[in-house]
Parts: C-alpha cells; sequence; structure tokens
C-alpha cells in the first residue's frame, strides 16, 4: 500500500526530525558532521530553501526549514539524506538504510513559537547532557544565530 502524501504549504516554517535506523549513530566522527553540513549547502544552492535553525546529534537531526515551493520539502530531504547515506556506506563499509523511516516534520506558525522551537532545537545536546552550553557544541546553529561564528547556513529570520 503507497504512502499518502505529505500536506506541505508553501513558504510554510517546518520543524524536520530525522533518527538513525534503530537509533544507530548517523554522526561517528567529526568528518561526517562537516560533510552532512557541506550537503547542505549544496541543497540550499540547489532548491534555494530557507534554514533558520539546526541540530546534528549523534543519532539525528533538527532542522527547522521553509522550502519556499511546497512540493520541494520532499525532494530536499530525500536528495540531502540519500547523499549522506551513499557517503556514510562508503566510508565505513556498509549497506542498507541509515535512517529510520520517513523524515518527521510538523507545521510551525511564524511567531514566538518559532523562536521557542529554534531554541529548543539548539539546546537539544545540554538536555541529553553531552555539554553544559550551547555555545560548546559545534554541530547546531547556536553561534552563527548569534554573530559568533558565519558559516552561510542560515538565513535571517522573517517572522511574517
Amino acid at each position: 500500500m503507497p504512502r499518502t502524501a505529505r500536506l506541505t504549504l508553501e513558504n510554510a516554517c517546518y520543524h524536520i526530525m530525522a533518527r538513525g535506523n534503530q537509533k544507530q549513530n548517523t554522526f561517528i566522527e567529526k568528518e561526517d558532521f562537516i560533510k552532512y553540513l557541506e550537503l547542505w549547502k549544496h541543497y540550499k544552492r540547489k532548491y534555494g530553501f530557507k534554514l533558520y535553525g539546526y541540530c546534528l546529534m549523534p543519532h539525528h537531526i533538527h532542522l527547522i526549514v521553509t522550502p519556499g515551493k511546497s512540493a520541494i520539502l520532499g525532494k530536499i530531504m530525500q536528495g540531502l539524506n540519500l547523499a549522506y547515506t551513499i557517503w556514510f556506506n562508503k566510508k565505513y563499509n556498509k549497506i542498507g538504510h541509515l535512517w529510520q523511516g520517513r523524515y518527521k516534520s510538523m507545521l510551525i506558525q511564524k511567531n514566538k513559537y518559532l523562536l521557542d522551537c529554534i531554541e529548543y532545537v539548539e539546546l537539544n545536546p545540554m538536555r541529553a547532557n553531552m555539554n553544559k552550553s550551547p555555545f560548546d557544541y559545534p554541530w547546531n546553529s547556536w553561534r552563527e544565530r548569534r554573530g559568533y561564528v558565519k558559516s552561510s547556513l542560515l538565513d535571517n529570520l522573517d517572522l511574517s
């Protein structure tokens, strides 16, 4: 039986989550995180989506995005996660799925809740007792959003 199509709205904001298959780590070494971020840059250029916040945890990801055109959200995630899976499997001599099922997406209103959601995503490593400060975790958007580092991944926040 085919899956039902996702309902996506043009210029809407989404909290995207994807977890490693069987909760396995999807990022093992520093190079893995860097590769995923490089792929983000590639897919941002290709599809023109906006990225407002992110956090890469060892076995799952969080993204806060606005895809622009409603049909592109699935293509963004399919391309991004497939490209990373191919790279990861080749690097670690593995086969099969890296991600557990389809990514999850939740619609976010562009108001204070969007800011709260970004902060929730960025503070994920502290809730998992991986770091004491979001400043110390290099694989989230906290430092870039506050101007400590520049990586050209994030877009300016538009709450309209």
